[in-house]
């Protein structure tokens, strides 16, 4: 039969919007249906609004370490409604390149909620459409647990556009997200604690890298509370929130931030007029081809469940626009060796193995790790620490894994990732000339083993 489109794509994220784009390129007729705003959750509430509040809250160091090299600054001020505004009017211009990027490619954009009705039909703002393929891409959406008191508290969707910042700040949760806003408002001066209901944060990461962090932000002064967790939260004459924890102990704060998980955004999506199947934590099950149970529709990126990063999420989309429409281009996604890069302050970035993750592998590994003071700080009062780490196999002499906690962190392991995808070696670290003076050169001057 003959269809309306080639594909039918369903959320104008990152992935959706990579796998539409290419598609098109390659001649097929495509459809991007998006009910909120062009870019996902990375564009908008996410990564990108993330990094630029990041930058924002660094400044605070940058004065204070200022007067070491001979700048006298008056007493800086901070406008938190002058960098929301500026954040906004970023968020629109890529929301505009987004648009662009579709148009342009050929696409048709077709903005409203969309549902599938079967698996070749969507309906969106009272129309229907058919296609040979439907594409799944709506991404995640932030979950606050419902205990007492819950509509009281805040998520990252919220963060974003506070109208003032909050004096106290009770952040709630261990993972990525938790970490970086905690740093975000800690250096924007709000009085910031971090709650997490498990021993140490950042599970999943290098307990070297974890445990660095949590010094490092101790030394900032920002409070750090574990084994902690909310009972109930009730709000006050006077606006303000009283916590409630399980142990009996009770917080006040402005403003409760939850950071505890994400959910597949599956919300009157249609998927029970499909043979469309959801695993235990309620992702979309998909096959190594992004695959449903029905098989005219896939879904690729956070809606699945795998990594939930934006670069995976492209890698996906372009892998399922290739196999549909450029078959003899395709490359499944490989989900070794990802790098990733944690927004706190100071910042995290890692790629490959953790030490853990390498001896529960079996590996016989040899630990090669530096911690020093980075001499931008040699002037300066500040006291921060930065952790370098290698985790290599004792017996092939790979490198197995590569882990950094300290300034442009992300940028330098970017960079390493490369060698780690293409097998490098410690004496292929040994023998490549640093850039001196940089911090990056110490990854390459490391030469005694810590632990075998």
């Amino acid at each position: 039969m003959a269809y309306d489109f080639d594909l039918y794509v369903i959320g104008a994220g990152s992935g959706g919007v990579r796998a539409a784009r290419f598609a098109a390129g390659f001649g097929a007729k495509v459809a991007v249906a998006e009910s909120r705003y062009l870019g996902g959750t990375c564009v908008n509430v996410g990564c990108v609004p993330k990094k630029l509040l990041v930058y924002g809250a660094h400044f605070a160091e940058d004065f204070e370490q200022a007067s070491g090299f001979g700048w006298g600054l008056d007493e800086a001020q901070f406008d938190w409604p002058t960098l929301i505004a500026n954040k906004d009017r970023e968020i629109n211009r890529l929301n505009g390149i987004y648009r662009n990027l579709l148009v342009n490619s050929g696409v048709t954009l077709h903005e409203g909620h969309a549902k599938i009705v079967d698996p070749h039909q969507v309906e969106i703002n009272g129309e229907r459409f058919t296609a040979k393929n439907i594409l799944i891409a709506t991404g995640g959406w932030p979950q606050i647990p419902e205990i007492p008191g819950h509509e009281h508290a805040i998520s990252s969707n919220q963060a974003f556009f506070l109208k003032e910042l909050p004096k106290r700040v009770l952040v709630v949760g261990g993972g990525y997200i938790a970490v970086e806003f905690a740093g975000i408002f800690h250096g924007l001066g709000a009085k910031t604690t971090l709650l997490y209901r498990g021993e140490l944060f950042l599970r999943g990461f290098d307990t070297s890298v974890r445990k660095h962090l949590q010094e490092e932000l101790t030394k900032r002064g920002m409070e750090l509370q574990f084994n902690a967790d909310i009972e109930r939260i009730d709000k006050l004459a006077d606006g303000s929130l009283k916590v409630t924890l399980k142990d009996g102990r009770q917080l006040e704060a402005d403003c409760v931030f939850y950071a505890t998980g994400r959910r597949p955004m599956l919300d009157n999506l249609g998927l029970e007029n499909t043979g469309v199947k959801l695993d235990r934590k309620g992702f979309v099950e998909v096959d190594e081809l992004y695959q449903t149970a029905e098989p005219s529709i896939l879904a690729l990126g956070d809606v699945i469940g795998r990594v939930q990063l934006t670069p995976v999420a492209l890698a996906e989309g372009m892998a399922v626009a290739r196999r549909l429409f450029k078959p003899e281009q395709y490359r499944p996604v490989d989900y070794k060796m990802i790098p990733t890069a944690v927004f706190s302050l100071p910042n995290i970035g890692t790629v490959g193995l953790t030490e853990e993750e390498a001896r529960e592998a079996g590996h016989e590994v040899q630990i090669f790790e530096s911690r020093f003071r980075p001499m931008k700080l040699t002037l300066t009062e500040c006291q921060e620490r930065t952790l370098m780490k290698l985790v290599v196999d004792a017996s092939t002499d790979k490198v197995l894994g590569c882990h950094m906690v300290g300034p442009e962190a992300g940028e330098i392991v970017q960079g390493l990732a490369i060698a780690l995808k293409a097998g490098a070696t410690k004496r292929d670290f040994d023998e490549t000339i640093g850039v001196h003076p940089t911090a990056a050169e110490e990854f390459v001057t490391m030469r005694t083993p810590v632990a075998g």
